[in-house]
């Protein structure tokens, strides 16, 4: 459906695929902060660059909507989808900067878990979103829209069985507390992932 698109039309996807490379990257960095707190400062540091890199992308996405009479997507989406992006990379340094401020000593194999599962799930939505510039993937689209529900699915499970486990076994409150925090802001980089699989088949809906 897209194969003659105007210059301006196609960098539309080219910004969501830069978009979607560094969601990977911050998830990378927070999969590497939550296995081991060694180099915790840098860590946050290098998310928080890359969170900052997406903000340019996100923008210069907007921007160039603003200027384009004739969009590849409905306007719309468009925004949607590169907003809920853009909010994959903003709970992602959320999470490394409350690490860093809570002064947390010791990683959780649940924190780890959670991590693992944003990271696979980033990992998806690039697989989608570098798919859709051809309606003719349509199919490929929905099933990986499908696998990112599932992985929500599983960082629901998780976070429910970590504050069960939480809330049992850790005799500090203010532990607690904290790890509490960082539970809920990894399960949420999963939700604005399904956010993103969910526009995403709206648009096959609207254009398939």
């Amino acid at each position: 459906m897209f194969g003659r698109l105007m210059p301006n039309e196609g960098k539309f996807f080219d910004y969501f695929n830069q978009h979607a490379d560094l969601c990977i990257k911050g998830a990378r960095e927070m999969l590497g902060l939550m296995s081991n707190f060694d180099d915790l400062e840098n860590r946050a540091h290098v998310i928080e660059g890359i969170e900052k890199q997406a903000d340019k992308v996100t923008h210069d996405t907007l921007e160039l909507l603003h200027k384009t009479f004739i969009t590849p997507l409905d306007r719309d989406d468009i925004h949607q989808l590169i907003t809920r992006m853009d909010d994959i990379l903003d709970l992602l340094e959320d999470a490394a900067q409350t690490v860093s401020l809570y002064d947390i000593k010791a990683v959780t194999p649940e924190a780890k878990r959670l991590a693992e599962l944003c990271l696979s799930c980033t990992e998806k939505v690039k697989a989608a979103v570098s798919l859709l510039h051809n309606m003719d993937n349509s199919r490929q689209i929905l099933e990986l829209c499908q696998e990112i529900d599932r992985l929500e699915s599983d960082a629901d499970h998780v976070m429910r069985a970590a504050m069960s486990k939480l809330f049992r076994d850790e005799p500090d409150v203010r532990n607690l507390i904290k790890l509490k925090a960082i539970y809920e802001i990894l399960e949420s980089v999963t939700d604005r992932c399904e956010d993103v699989a969910n526009i995403l088949e709206g648009i096959i809906v609207e254009n398939a």
